[in-house]
């Protein structure tokens, strides 16, 4: 069976073991594939790269929220007014 690995660097959960943190620095910033038996088993991304994955996530969600209200009515305020 074919698996579709979203990683350009992988490795085996036992080099994962041996060498955890250069196991991630083998991926030079980017996730890194961790294979079991030559199957994708999940990703081993770094912090910098998560914490930018979920501020992008968390624009997305912010953009959708803006365009499903674009169409309502717009409400005027002065700033004395607050």
């Amino acid at each position: 069976m074919t698996h579709t690995v979203l990683a350009e660097t992988t490795a085996s959960v036992s080099e994962l073991k041996k060498n955890p943190m250069g196991t991630v620095a083998a991926g030079e910033g980017f996730p890194v594939a961790i294979l079991n038996r030559n199957e994708p088993a999940f990703y081993c991304v770094p912090a910098k790269a998560f914490e930018a994955m979920l501020d992008r996530l968390e624009d997305l969600e912010l953009n959708a929220i803006a365009d499903a209200r674009a169409g309502e009515k717009v409400v005027r305020v002065a700033l004395d007014d607050l």
